[in-house]
This record gives C-alpha cells, structure tokens and sequence, in this order.
C-alpha cells in the first residue's frame, strides 16, 4: 500500500518554507489588484517545482519513481497559502508541460521544454470553447493543412497561463477532419505565443483565483507549421482525456490544501475569539464542525495520494490506466466537494470577520467554488464512476 516516505516529508516541508516566505506576505496585496505574480515563476522553476516529472535531459528532477506524489505534495502546500498559485503550478506540470512532455516529439520537446522545466516561460491547454465544455467532443474550432501549415479559426475559453507575459506556447485541440460513424476528428496542435492570428482576450473578471492568469482566445487564419501537429493526428481526443485524468488527482491535492487550511484558521480561531466569556470553541456547536473539518481533510488527503500514488505505479507499469481513472474521479469529487464544504463552514465560524477580506477564509471562500468545476464537474466525476462501476450508460 502506498505511504509517503521521509525524502516525500522533507519536500513537503521545503515547499511549504517557500510558500510562506515567498507568497503568504504578498498574496492579500496580489488578491486586491488581481495581480498575476510572473516574477514568482521562475522562483518556482528554481526549486524544481515545474521538473518534478521531467527526465533530466530537458532540467527536470529525472526522478525514476514517485514524481507526480512529490507534484501532487508541492501543489497542496502552495495551495494552503493561496490557490491561485497552486493552479499556476498545477496546469503549468499537467496542461502546459505534460502534453509535450508525453505527446511531442524530440523537436518540439527541445524547443519548449527546457524554458517550461525552468520556470523561465509557461504554457496553457486550450480545451474549453464557448460551448464546449464538459461536452469536450463538440469543439468547434478547426484546423486545415494548406501548404503544409495548419490554418486554425475558432475560439477556446477560460485558459489557465495562456497570457502572461512568459507564456511561450498553447496547446490548442481543433477537428482536422470527420470520422466515418460522424464525431469529429479531434488533434491537438502547439501554438506559439505572438504568431499571427493568434489573439489572447482581456483577463476574465473572476469570483476567485485573482491572481492566476485566465483568458479567451481566438484564432483568426492562424497559421503554424505542419510538424507542430502534437503527437499522431486524430488522437486529440484521447490525449485530452489522458491530461484531464492526471489533472483531476493534482486538482484534488489543491483542494487539499485548501481544506487544510480552513482546518487551521477555525480551529486557530475557536480557541481564541470569547463570546459569552469563554472561546467559541467550547461549544460543541463549534467544536463538533471543527472535528468535521478534521474528518474531510483526513479522507479528501488520504484519497488524494492514493490516487497520485497509483498514478506513479501506473507509469512504473504495476497498475493499469482503468484503476488510475477511477480512483482520480473518486478523489477529485470527494477532495473538491469537501473543500467548499471547508470554506463554508470556516466563514460561518468566522461570524462576521468571516466577510471580510482581511481574513483568508473569504479569500478561500471565494477560490474554492471552481474547484468542483475545473477539471471535470462533480456530475463528470459521478458519471465516470458510475461507469468504472460498469453501470449502464448511453
């Protein structure tokens, strides 16, 4: 069965070191201006962060076993101090860096790889469109060789990392053609930032995650060299599903940290806020949702490295692709849901101050909420499952 062992303890405390030194003293300054922190990227790449699951040749840790655990554990202790950090790191390794990583070919991974490993430049997925979201399949954005480029016209929406000023490439699945039984053939397809056509829309004004960087995009006659097709043509579609499965355990060790910092605020605040003459946390009112809290965050971490450690198991070959998907799902609906539950109950705890922004519970408060959406909803997460279950579908 898996545990994490004492080189897993030491990371989780160097991480959490940096989070407190280099993010707790500004996050409530970079929240209020909604400021995406570039400067703090490289910082990241320089402690490893963006290589932990990167083989050495392109800078990354060139660990044999265990590199999305030692991931999943980086992006929980950003994720306690703010999450909008946590997902920078989160989609920067799972959207920006693995589809290369895993998809590319030598090329492409030299030419983008060693700057992402490094922190020196990010990169985003384009998935997301307008109206396909968790219908992922309807996208409607096209590509089409001509003169041995791909010409791309068509819009994505709600971008993590795709405008900074660091962003280097965009991975943007588009159909390329149509299959016999009618679905669309799906490819994935690596968009340099700044080439022609390619058009970043202003930031979304956002409930939470004010500091990570979130954008529309829109391809206009895009233009791109025909070898930068990621991988095999048509196989868009599975590449997606393979990146979101991967995804949903690294956005559960976020709503790890998330969980387990409300933990800490209420049960810092009931043991000193008085009312009646006493700590609030003598009430079992209280103190009956603070051991609740203890209870979720316990399950939601134990469920989350679970399923980052079959994930490392499945790369050493032990486990299958199958066990993976479930047990990310099972964590992903769990960890997230537990996560509003957290900010809920910690803000209700809070009273009054609970409402107020210089109390990081209403920050937490408002971050939490995408959690049960990014990354496959809870309904997605219920209907996969249920078909892990071999349930009936349609």
């Amino acid at each position: 069965m898996f545990e994490l062992t004492q080189d897993h303890e030491e990371f989780r405390r160097l991480v959490r070191d940096f989070a407190e030194a280099e993010v707790a003293p500004h996050v409530e300054e970079w929240d209020a201006a909604a400021h995406f922190p570039a400067e703090l990227v490289p910082k990241m790449g320089e402690l490893g962060l963006f290589g932990l699951n990167a083989p050495e040749e392109y800078g990354g840790a060139g660990l044999e076993e265990g590199g999305f655990t030692y991931l999943c554990l980086a992006i929980e202790e950003l994720g306690r101090v703010d999450q909008s950090i946590g997902i920078t790191l989160s989609a920067g390794v799972g959207l920006g860096i693995n589809p290369i990583l895993t998809y590319g070919s030598r090329e492409q991974k030299e030419r983008w790889l060693p700057d992402l490993v490094a922190g020196r430049t990010l990169a985003g997925f384009g998935l997301t469109e307008p109206e396909a979201g968790s219908d992922a399949g309807a996208a409607r954005t096209r590509a089409r060789l001509e003169d041995g480029q791909w010409v791309i016209d068509g819009a994505k929406s709600f971008i993590t990392n795709s405008g900074t000023d660091i962003t280097s490439v965009v991975t943007v699945t588009a159909r390329t053609g149509q299959r016999e039984y009618g679905r669309p053939e799906l490819s994935a397809i690596c968009v340099p930032a700044g080439t022609p056509g390619f058009i970043v829309e202003p930031a979304y004004r956002k409930l939470g995650w004010h500091l990570s960087d979130t954008h529309g995009l829109t391809f206009e006659g895009c233009r791109v060299p025909e070898e930068n097709l990621l991988g095999s043509r048509g196989e868009g579609f599975k590449q997606f599903l393979k990146t979101l499965d991967d995804g949903r355990i690294a956005i559960s060790a976020l709503a790890v940290g998330c969980a387990q910092r409300m933990l800490e605020e209420a049960s810092s605040y009931s043991k000193e806020r008085v009312a009646f003459g006493r700590p609030i946390g003598v009430n079992q009112g209280v103190s009956f949702q603070v051991a609740d809290l203890a209870v979720m965050v316990e399950a939601a971490r134990l469920l989350t490295y679970k399923a980052a450690w079959l994930k490392d198991e499945q790369e050493a070959g032990r486990r299958s692709i199958a066990e993976v998907k479930q047990a990310a799902a099972v964590a992903k609906l769990y960890s997230t849901e537990a996560a509003v539950s957290s900010t809920r109950v910690a803000t209700q705890l809070f009273g009054g101050n609970g409402f107020m922004e210089e109390f990081p519970v209403a920050r937490f408060y408002r971050d939490a909420k995408i959690l049960e959406i990014g990354e496959g909803t809870s309904e997605v997460q219920r209907m996969v499952i249920a078909r892990g279950l071999g349930l009936p579908s349609d």
